[in-house]
């Protein structure tokens, strides 16, 4: 699963891999940040993209081992230490349900998921 944020929304891509490991999509999601939400610091707007993306394909994921790829570095910490804000510890104790393991891609390679957060709607 792809995951993106921008200060306007999140993005996400349901991929999956065939036995040469190619990334095949299988479901497209993105949402509009309300004005709250493009006021969080970058930690937790990219941090929401994960949760809300598990969340948004459940359906799809739940029970499997679930591949996060995102281009924000610092999230790899929340599956290591526990976070200082109260709102990352929630997230994080909410993704404890899943199996997943999140790596990071260079933005310039997560195009799905990054076209799809910064989709401008009125």
């Amino acid at each position: 699963m792809q995951c993106d944020a921008s200060s306007y929304g999140v993005g996400a891509c349901l991929s999956q891999r065939d036995d040469e490991g190619n990334l095949y999509p299988v479901s497209f999601a993105s949402q509009k940040f309300n004005k709250v939400q493009q006021n969080w610091a970058t930690i937790e707007r990219e941090a929401y993209a994960v949760v809300w993306s598990i969340k948004k394909f459940e359906n799809y994921v739940f029970g499997a081992n679930i591949e996060i790829i995102t281009v924000h570095n610092p999230l790899i910490f929340l599956q290591k230490c526990a976070p200082q804000s109260a709102k990352l510890q929630r997230w994080a104790l909410a993704l404890q349900r899943y199996n997943i393991h999140i790596s990071h891609c260079p933005g310039a390679q997560l195009k799905n998921a990054d076209g799809l957060s910064r989709l401008m709607c009125d």
